[in-house]
């Protein structure tokens, strides 16, 4: 009888191990994933050359914490029009700035943007909400999108600017395909 009480015993702890050692990796993960960083899926090709449908990314939450974001870089955020979707743009026009579209280039504050993460062959072309040679004004706490797409990118040349709390994060690191893990290279600008 002792020998079955001890077997049980063994089986009681090491289940008890199990359902302990779950549970802890449940909290890092959740932890990791509401605080730190979170998976996306690039769905469609408005960030054509330089994110393709169907890439995962992941997505840094912690940063804008600790400092403003700035032009050129990634960001996720809710979708003007439809909260339960995610888009990823990258931030062309900040809070205060003066935007404008002419002849197929972005001038912000009157300087013409240079912007060799794009297509040589692509333009950046009125949409609704703002006509070629009109300056739109940046609101405070929001912030100019546009994808890497031009001709083929909904961003704020449709429905306006990105609230600063409607970003999500900056995309940090792509993770699949796996051939093309990689660091999101993050635009310097003067």
């Amino acid at each position: 009888m002792d020998e079955d009480q001890n077997i049980f015993q063994r089986i009681a702890a090491f289940l008890g191990d199990l359902i302990e050692t779950a549970v802890f990796a449940m909290a890092i993960f959740v932890v990791v994933y509401f605080f730190l960083v979170q998976p996306h899926q690039v769905s469609g090709n408005s960030m054509l050359p330089n994110f393709e449908d169907g890439e995962y990314i992941l997505t840094d939450k912690v940063s804008y914490h600790f400092h403003l974001p700035k032009r050129g870089e990634v960001i996720i955020f809710k979708a003007p029009q439809d909260q339960q979707k995610d888009f990823i743009k990258r931030i062309i026009g900040l809070p205060g700035e003066k935007i404008k579209l002419e002849r197929g280039e972005v001038f912000i504050n009157g300087k013409k943007l240079q912007e060799d993460y794009l297509h040589p062959n692509g333009v950046t072309l009125p949409k609704s909400l703002v006509a070629e040679g009109q300056e739109v004004l940046v609101p405070l706490d929001e912030y100019f999108v546009l994808g890497d797409n031009r001709q083929h990118s909904s961003d704020s040349r449709d429905w306006g600017t990105a609230p600063k709390g409607s970003i999500i994060g900056k995309a940090w690191l792509r993770y699949w395909p796996i051939n093309k893990i990689s660091l999101i290279p993050q635009v310097a600008y003067p």
